[in-house]
């Protein structure tokens, strides 16, 4: 390829010099010509025909060069109908792979995702392109999957990882994960490639049966009842406005995982900007922001309610554990909940705050 464009390059570099030659030899006949009252005819005439001679060999050059562009122009064409046929077969044989595969950004934001994964994830396949790969991670080793990535760039080699996904809807399965890294020329991490494999079968082969309890040695915490999450919140709209990116991905995971629609800010101000494009079902709000706090953003939002004649439930989120409660209502919050609460608190609260429980 890089041939190719050389020698095109080359021919444009001689047709744009013969047409120099060109006009050259054109400014010659027309001195000349304008000669011609002072000088003898004959002397003048024989300097136009080797101009004119000049001229005609210019121009057979151009057409040769011409000609030359055009077989290029066309090797080019075939060359650029070989690679997209390559690049398709490539391309079915990773969407059409048996295996599940996902590429991956350094924070693991899905980019591009085949049928196999899609079908273990129990999610409609166009529709994995830009969610979090931790949304389908199971609770229980979402924070084993984000030290994991945080290691990447430390790594060079395959890293095969034993981690428990939740398909939408469904049950949770033990999964292997191969993770290939593709860094750019900087050495940072560029993608991830992520081979997914399903091994949950071959564990039940492997794993003995388990000897039965007697109900006097059943713990009394494994006979209480489990907590009263929806199982689908599908429809809602959340508004999260945090300053750190890490909370606010891992907040958006966790509500995603139900079927909530997130849009996550880092600023009071980019919040007011989305309230004038949608009205979310609840917000959630860090109080600790170093532009304007939770305190100030949930006033001009009950100010901005006033005039649109609607209400948010607002609750408020703290990495202060003495953090006052009663401030936060008080300023116009409905809930308050630490930052160090469980996942399932801050999945019930939402819900409670939208009428979902």
């Amino acid at each position: 390829m890089p041939g190719i464009e050389r020698v095109h390059r080359q021919h444009h570099d001689a047709v744009f010099m013969n047409d120099e030659l060109f006009r050259q030899h054109f400014q010659t006949i027309q001195r000349q010509i304008a000669a011609l009252k002072g000088e003898p005819v004959a002397e003048a005439w024989e300097e136009i025909t080797a101009a004119l001679e000049g001229l005609q060999l210019i121009y057979e050059e151009m057409q040769t060069s011409l000609e030359v562009a055009e077989v290029v122009e066309q090797e080019l064409l075939q060359q650029n109908q070989r690679i997209s046929a390559v690049y398709q077969q490539y391309y079915d044989l990773f969407n059409y792979s048996p295996i599940g595969y996902l590429v991956t950004d350094a924070n693991g934001l899905i980019m591009e995702a085949n049928q196999a994964i899609a079908q273990l994830l129990n999610v409609p396949h166009p529709h994995l392109a830009g969610k979090p790969l931790a949304v389908y991670v199971a609770e229980s080793d979402r924070s084993t999957f984000r030290t994991n990535l945080n290691r990447l760039s430390l790594s060079s080699d395959i890293q095969v990882w034993q981690i428990d996904l939740s398909p939408r809807g469904g049950e949770p399965f033990a999964a292997e994960l191969n993770v290939a890294i593709a860094r750019n020329h900087s050495g940072l991490i560029e993608t991830l490639q992520i081979g997914v494999y399903d091994v949950s079968r071959y564990q039940q082969t492997l794993t003995q049966p388990i000897e039965p309890q007697i109900p006097e040695q059943i713990p009394p915490a494994a006979t209480m009842p489990m907590s009263a999450l929806p199982q689908s919140l599908d429809g809602l709209q959340v508004l999260i406005v945090d300053d750190e990116a890490d909370a606010r991905e891992f907040i958006a995971a966790v509500l995603e995982s139900y079927g909530i629609r997130v849009t996550a800010v880092a600023t009071a101000a980019a919040a007011l900007e989305a309230l004038e494009r949608f009205r979310p079902d609840v917000l959630v709000s860090d109080i600790r922001m170093p532009d304007e706090n939770g305190y100030s953003l949930i006033g001009k939002i009950r100010q901005l309610e006033a005039k649109k004649g609607w209400h948010i439930p607002a609750a408020a989120l703290t990495a202060y554990l003495a953090e006052d409660r009663e401030k936060a209502l008080a300023a116009g919050f409905e809930s308050h909940l630490p930052k160090l609460a469980q996942p399932t608190e801050l999945v019930e609260m939402v819900a409670r705050l939208a009428g979902r429980v």
